[in-house]
């Protein structure tokens, strides 16, 4: 099965689609293993793991669709990416959409900020204008390949024009033929719960520690009426908290004994990154070959 029809199945599903962000390829191939049905590529982790820097619209198209194409090779998984405002007009939206489709992406989501955008949780937000935001939508639905690929529209309006416009837009977008909605940063729970109430098509939540938007358990989400629920920074900041206490300890003690609770074995990340596999395609295709340590 395609894997866009995989994940246009899981999201139409009865059960809740928990979405991790899965910043790189490493930790993608680890979402499969524990077993997740798919992920998510975001510019929030993409800007972290790739730059050092802050999600404000610094990664290219290019650099974004190779990282999208990454995950979803690494995974096997079905990977919705971040298309960010879409890297321009209606015909850089169109390219978009064309590039993460051919990078291997199940889906995409295009949001309605002014570019340069910001992290959604984060201040000085601006958006466009519905209008504009809705002749985006029709570029990208216009320049999907395949049927099955769907397109997620995100309005970030709550910060900038409160959450009745924001509301409106999510109508707006639907009429356009966004195939499903993420109203980004809402402030409470009866934000949440009008949200998924009255948005006639699938919903997602985003769930950032830290962030504007109340924590809620995958369960919780979708009593309200959630399809979707995405962990956008977790594996970054757990990543970035493991690793700088580690490196402190080194720095420290001049050595990571002590630290072995944070660390796998030798054998174990072979076996994470598949290390056998290569070796059952080398004796496959060198048979005899003598395999030295």
């Amino acid at each position: 099965m395609k894997s866009t029809t995989r994940f246009k199945q899981l999201v139409l599903a009865p059960e809740i689609l928990v979405l991790p962000v899965a910043p790189d390829a490493l930790c993608a191939r680890i979402a499969r293993q524990v077993g997740f049905k798919a992920l998510v590529s975001s510019g929030y982790s993409h800007s972290a793991h790739l730059l050092g820097k802050p999600d404000v619209n610094l990664l290219t198209v290019t650099e974004m669709a190779e990282a999208s194409g990454r995950i979803a090779e690494a995974s096997g998984l079905p990977v919705m990416a971040d298309g960010d405002t879409g890297h321009g007009n209606v015909v850089n939206v169109m390219r978009t959409v064309r590039l993460h489709e051919k990078a291997g992406a199940a889906a995409l989501f295009l949001e309605d900020q002014v570019s340069p955008k910001r992290c959604g949780h984060m201040s000085g937000k601006r958006i466009i204008p519905t209008e504009d935001m809705v002749a985006k939508l029709k570029a990208a639905l216009d320049a999907r390949q395949d049927p099955d690929f769907m397109i997620m529209a995100r309005t970030d309006a709550i910060a900038v024009e409160g959450f009745e416009a924001a509301l409106e837009r999510t109508h707006r977008f639907i009429e356009a033929g966004a195939d499903m909605i993420f109203v980004e940063a809402p402030e409470n729970l009866e934000q949440m719960r009008r949200i998924a109430a009255e948005v006639p098509a699938p919903t997602l939540a985003n769930m950032i520690p830290g962030g504007k938007t109340p924590m809620l358990t995958a369960a919780e989400l979708q009593d309200m009426g959630f399809a979707m629920v995405a962990h956008a920074t977790a594996c970054t900041y757990a990543i970035a908290k493991t690793v700088r206490q580690l490196l402190g300890h080194l720095l420290k003690e001049g050595t990571v004994a002590g630290m072995e609770d944070s660390l796998m074995e030798f054998e174990e990340f072979n076996r994470l990154v598949g290390l056998e596999e290569i070796r059952d395609l080398e004796r496959h295709y060198y048979q005899g070959i003598e395999e030295k340590d």
